[in-house]
C-alpha cells in the first residue's frame, strides 16, 4: 500500500519492536553463555520499552492525534521497512559484538525512516514528531553501545 497515515507507520514500528523483543527473548532462552543471555534479555527489555512508548502515543491525550491522522505518500523505493523486517527474522544468538551490530543497525534504520518522514513533513508538528522519534533512536543506539560494552567486559 502506497498511501498511509502516520498512525499506520507507528503501528508498524510498534509491531517491529515487539517482534525484535520476542526474537531477543527467544535467543536469551537458547543462549549457552550467561553473558549472552543477559545481553539478549537487556535488548528484549529495551525493545519492549520502545514498543510501550510508541503505544502510548495513541493514548497519551496529547496533540499527537493531529499528526497521527496525517496521510502521506510513501513511494516503494524507500527500503527501511523491508530491511528492518529482514533484521527481525535473522538469528541473533551469536556474540555480544554481533548482537550490538544488529541492534545498532536496527536503531539506525528506524532513525533513517523517521528522518525521512521528517524531511517530507507537510506541517511543523509532523516534522517535530518525526525528528523527536529519530533523535530518540539516535540516543538509544548510543546507550545501547555503552551498555553492550559493559556486558562484554563482565
Amino acid at each position: 500500500m502506497r498511501y498511509n497515515q502516520v498512525k499506520d507507520l507507528i503501528e508498524w514500528a510498534t509491531g517491529y519492536h515487539g517482534r525484535m523483543a520476542r526474537q531477543y527473548s527467544a535467543g536469551a532462552e537458547q543462549a549457552e553463555h550467561e553473558r549472552l543471555a543477559m545481553a539478549l534479555t537487556y535488548l528484549a527489555d529495551s525493545e519492549l520499552k520502545m514498543k510501550t512508548g510508541l503505544e502510548a502515543l495513541f493514548h497519551d491525550g496529547s496533540d499527537h492525534r493531529e499528526v497521527l491522522e496525517i496521510w502521506f505518500d510513501d513511494s516503494s523505493d524507500f527500503p527501511q521497512p523491508p530491511e528492518l523486517d529482514a533484521l527481525a527474522k535473522q538469528s541473533v544468538a551469536g556474540s555480544i559484538d554481533e548482537l550490538t551490530e544488529t541492534a545498532v543497525e536496527s536503531h539506525r534504520k528506524l532513525q533513517s525512516l523517521y528522518e525521512h518522514r521528517a524531511s517530507r513533513a507537510k506541517i511543523e508538528p509532523e516534522e517535530t514528531f518525526f525528528s523527536a522519534l529519530a533523535e530518540g533512536h539516535n540516543a538509544e543506539a548510543r546507550k545501547l553501545v555503552a551498555s553492550m560494552q559493559e556486558f562484554d567486559d563482565i
